[in-house]
């Protein structure tokens, strides 16, 4: 079966998923801490124990999640890049534990190197983003096509995360940023999503890690944005476990911010 016939049902697995294992223990759950000092919670758990239950049943991949070891992920990347489900339980653990209804469940396929699905369920807003490669991107069942995009740097509204930016960057966004308004929610994924959807004109991240990427890079990708790294212009190259992002809602908007970008680094 072709990969984009199973974009529906991936749909439904990500919504029932939310719904049954990460909704119910919103604003009810403790977090404990990783190794590298991230939070996660019985949720995370939960839902990536579902999550490696039903995707194989879609498509008979293994199902790398971010509640895995390091040496976990890198053995499944490396042994199955003919077919590999790239999950993250809750993006924005941070935001669910505090009870900042900013956070999703992301899922992507990929193959080769490259996403061929994407699925982001934001359950508070009860959104479902999706997208298949070549296919185009949806919200709900509604296309995210990107017409009549703002081409002026100074009105944008930018997504940067500056923690993992390094060198003079997170300075220079705060100060000398081209952009008209800067946001920051803590949950990458969604990030792209709303960049995809026109609510972000401009995003910029150091370092995502691969279930950050899998899905969201895809859906702004397939609605029309450009994507490209703090090393040039080749997304779907770059590194594969601290990839970083600049991406635009158009390429006008792209070239201007990109070049803006590299000039401050």
């Amino acid at each position: 079966m072709p990969d984009f016939d199973l974009l529906d049902r991936l749909q439904e697995i990500a919504r029932a998923v939310a719904r049954d294992e990460v909704m119910p223990r919103f604003q009810r759950v403790s977090a404990g801490k990783k190794q590298d000092g991230s939070l996660f919670t019985e949720a995370d758990l939960a839902c990536q124990q579902a999550l490696a239950r039903l995707l194989p049943e879609l498509a008979p991949c293994p199902v790398l999640g971010e509640e895995m070891s390091a040496a976990e992920q890198q053995a499944l990347w490396d042994k199955h890049d003919d077919g590999l489900w790239v999950v993250d339980p809750i993006d924005g653990t941070t935001n669910f534990v505090h009870g900042l209804p900013y956070f999703a469940v992301s899922i992507a396929l990929m193959r080769h190197g490259r996403s061929t699905l994407g699925v982001v369920y934001v359950p508070v807003l009860d959104e479902c983003y999706a997208a298949a490669a070549g296919h185009g991107a949806w919200l709900n069942g509604r296309s995210l096509r990107q017409v009549d995009v703002n081409p002026c740097l100074g009105d944008a509204v930018a997504v940067v995360e500056p923690k993992y930016l390094g060198g003079h960057l997170p300075a220079r966004v705060v100060s000398t940023a081209p952009f008209g308004s800067l946001r920051n929610y803590g949950a990458s994924t969604i990030d792209w999503c709303f960049l995809a959807a026109g609510r972000f004109d401009l995003l910029l991240h150091g370092a995502q890690r691969l279930w950050d990427y899998a899905a969201g890079a895809l859906i702004a990708a397939e609605a029309g944005c450009v994507l490209g790294t703090l090393h040039g212009d080749d997304y779907w190259h770059d590194a594969i476990w601290a990839r970083s992002a600049v991406a635009a809602r158009s390429d006008v908007l792209y070239a201007g911010w990109q070049s803006w970008v590299q000039q401050n680094r």
